[in-house]
């Protein structure tokens, strides 16, 4: 995918209020960080209430930035939760600088 293609469909409000909700709330949530290659690894704990709140950021986010490859690790109620927002040349500086995640 051609790096020029890296950009989020939401306008300037809708990504606001994106930081400022579901966004805001998992930067909170995060336990861990790990950087990849081309994006970054997150550790979660392992409640239904946070796999229901990272379930709705990806919902959210393969509409308005199809560019993303979302990978999630879920296992049994005391393990935490991973996921992994990856993509194309250029997404993981969008995660950094555009999404702020």
């Amino acid at each position: 995918m051609d790096e020029n293609k890296i950009t989020c469909k939401l306008t300037t409000l809708e990504l606001r209020l994106r930081k400022a909700t579901v966004i805001a709330s998992l930067k909170e949530m995060v336990l861990e960080k790990q950087e990849l290659v081309n994006g970054f690894r997150y550790r979660f704990d392992g409640s239904d209430q946070t796999l229901d709140l990272i379930s709705d950021f990806i919902k959210t986010e393969r509409l308005c930035c199809d560019f993303f490859t979302f990978s999630l690790t879920v296992a049994g109620p005391r393990s935490p939760i991973w996921l992994e927002l990856s993509g194309p040349g250029g997404a993981k500086a969008f995660i950094e600088n555009e999404i702020e995640f």
